[in-house]
């Protein structure tokens, strides 16, 4: 694997290619990057559908087992996600890219995102494989991630990117595809099974339990979850990993 230093020049590298990707190539691969996730939260969903009677606990776990796979499809199969892009801050703080070259992808991503999560979203209400056990626990989980309080979105959505930057970060440094899997797998699954709020992933869950019955208008979804959630994310992922990781491993080792 690589050291932090080496992840870190690593990272930044990384951030000047995202930096310079053409708005037609930002686009497609963030809508990939948002049906991924959206993959990965169905089959969460789908595990986690008649769990809940027997133990909720087991039924967290099993369900966070299996969400991991979206940012594996993102970080190996290739994919732009933007709480991922979050870590762009650090080639910001090398003079590598432009304030512009980081907040258009962030900008452009995360439209894509959306496009690609609501799109999934969409589909799966469609194909009549959400069962009545399925459809429940999505619009439960929906109308309970629009309900969410600001300072409870906000705190849920700094400590999830933290998690979800340290899936990249060890992924970065990883140099197989299976340590990448494994570097991937921990810290996702660690951030569902604690309940953290994901922007992308509600791309996903509240549209889709919308589209099975939720009583959630557009604007709740994003005054009630996305906004609130995506600052906590930009927070978590954008700020406090990347400036510390970036002060100890760059700047001070120069």
């Amino acid at each position: 694997m690589l050291t932090p230093r080496e992840i870190a020049l690593k990272t930044i590298e990384s951030g000047v290619k995202k930096g310079k990707l053409s708005i037609f190539e930002k686009l497609l691969l963030s809508i990939f990057a948002g049906m991924f996730i959206g993959f990965g939260a169905y089959g969460s969903l789908t595990v986690m559908q008649s769990l809940g009677n027997l133990d909720l606990g087991l039924m967290k776990f099993l369900g966070a087992v299996v969400f991991p796979v979206g940012l594996m499809f993102v970080i190996i199969a290739g994919g732009e996600l933007f709480t991922g892009n979050n870590l762009m801050t650090m080639a910001l703080l090398d003079k590598k890219i432009t304030f512009k070259e980081m907040f258009s992808n962030w900008i452009i991503v995360y439209v894509g995102n959306f496009i690609g999560s609501v799109f999934l979203a969409f589909l799966i209400s469609k194909t009549g494989l959400a069962n009545e056990n399925i459809s429940e626990l999505a619009v439960s989980t929906a109308i309970g991630k629009a309900n969410l309080s600001i300072s409870q979105a906000l705190i849920r959505g700094f400590l999830c990117n933290i998690l979800v930057v340290l899936a990249v970060w060890m992924a970065t440094g990883a140099k197989d595809i299976g340590s990448k899997i494994l570097a991937i797998w921990f810290p996702i699954m660690l951030f569902v099974l604690m309940g953290y709020e994901h922007s992308v992933a509600n791309m996903f869950y509240i549209p889709l339990g919308k589209f099975l019955g939720a009583n959630i208008s557009w604007p709740k979804m994003w005054t009630g979850n996305l906004i609130p959630v995506t600052l906590g994310n930009i927070l978590g992922g954008g700020i406090f990993i990347p400036f510390v990781y970036y002060i100890v491993y760059v700047y001070l080792d120069k």
